[in-house]
């Protein structure tokens, strides 16, 4: 009789737990074959536009990362509940195993979402790359100490002084490398932000030159002398910066200095001259030309155009021409341009008497 009961018995144990092997092997595959599935559809989307892949092969970088082993796990797992099969420490098993599990893999596909997001917004420029290594480092470890605190105050332990230490000793740290961690959040503020990239001319302070390198901590500029100077991020992050590289156009203010004595109807035909100067150049774009002023010195003919190239050696070969053009046709109308001459007339003073010879 007790021989019935035990084979009976046992025989329900290994009768549950194989069929709970077998619907666990096949929710196994039948997960592996949806992960396959959706990799395939991520590396080769039929009819998808070209906008549309970057997206798709993110996908598949994210569904990558589904490990294995957590999901054969968790299949044992939900086929043992479906079956009824028996599991040592169920209680244990339903309050912590199946919470770690999830948070583990949780934890995972966020990290490849992190590496793949980041990657594809940074890969257009050394500064994005700079960017990307900073922003993944950090959010990676974030996600994972989250993660951890996570199973452990599931598991029972108390986070709250080990919560309370990380912070103590992650305000320590930032006190001692105060410098070092400014500059890298301002190399992170340079990558996001992106005043500047490599290859762009800027002018800070009495500096100027073009961007070589962005680093973690200074960035390595090549001035006009052909010298590199080396500035630190957050340095660098405090100073009104020109950034020529994008600039769209160039105003340019030149001033002509006339002789007095000149007729007015002369006179009321070089802006004219000026302006059909400015307009016969290509990327200059003229607005005004005027006799502005009646200086101390000399009449002052005031004209200003736009160069729409931000070529500084366009720019030149432009005012080069205009100057040239303005030259001979003030030479076809007879005007010669000389330089101002001053008169400084010496007299004695009364009270003082005459000068000694």
């Amino acid at each position: 009789m007790v021989l019935a009961e035990l084979s009976a018995r046992y025989g329900d144990i290994w009768g549950a737990w194989f069929a709970a092997l077998i619907l666990a092997t096949l929710i196994y595959l039948g997960l592996s074959s949806l992960l396959k599935a959706l990799q395939r559809r991520a590396s080769f989307p039929p009819g998808e536009p070209e906008t549309h892949r970057p997206l798709f092969r993110s996908m598949l970088s994210i569904m990558a990362r589904s490990n294995r082993v957590i999901l054969a796990s968790l299949a044992l797992l939900i086929a043992a509940h479906a079956s009824g099969a028996l599991l040592p420490w169920r209680d244990w098993v339903d309050a912590h195993v199946w919470f770690a599990l999830v948070a583990i893999q949780i934890a995972l596909w966020l990290d490849a979402a992190c590496l793949t997001f980041l990657s594809a917004a940074g890969a257009d420029s050394q500064t994005g790359r700079v960017t990307t290594f900073l922003l993944a480092y950090l959010l990676r470890t974030v996600i994972w100490i989250l993660a951890i605190l996570a199973v452990l105050d599931n598991l029972g332990v108390h986070i709250t002084t080990l919560v309370a230490s990380l912070g103590i000793g992650g305000v320590a740290v930032a006190l001692a490398a105060q410098a070092i961690l400014s500059d890298l959040f301002a190399s992170i503020a340079i990558g996001l932000d992106k005043p500047f990239e490599p290859g762009d001319f800027i002018v800070f302070g009495n500096m100027a030159g073009s961007i070589e390198h962005i680093g973690l901590k200074t960035t390595r500029i090549r001035s006009l002398g052909g010298e590199q100077i080396i500035c630190s991020n957050a340095e660098l992050l405090k100073q009104t910066i020109q950034n020529y590289k994008r600039m769209e156009q160039r105003r340019v203010v030149f001033t002509l200095h006339l002789p007095y004595g000149m007729p007015a109807s002369t006179l009321a035909d070089l802006p004219g001259d000026v302006e059909a100067q400015i307009k016969a150049q290509s990327d200059a774009r003229y607005d005004r030309a005027h006799i502005a002023r009646l200086g101390d010195w000399a009449l002052e003919l005031e004209a200003v155009y736009y160069v729409t190239n931000a070529d500084y050696n366009r720019y030149m070969d432009i005012q080069q021409a205009i100057n040239l053009g303005i030259l001979k046709a003030l030479e076809a109308r007879g005007i010669t341009l000389s330089p101002m001459e001053r008169t400084i007339r010496l007299r004695p003073d009364p009270a003082i008497g005459p000068l000694a010879s």
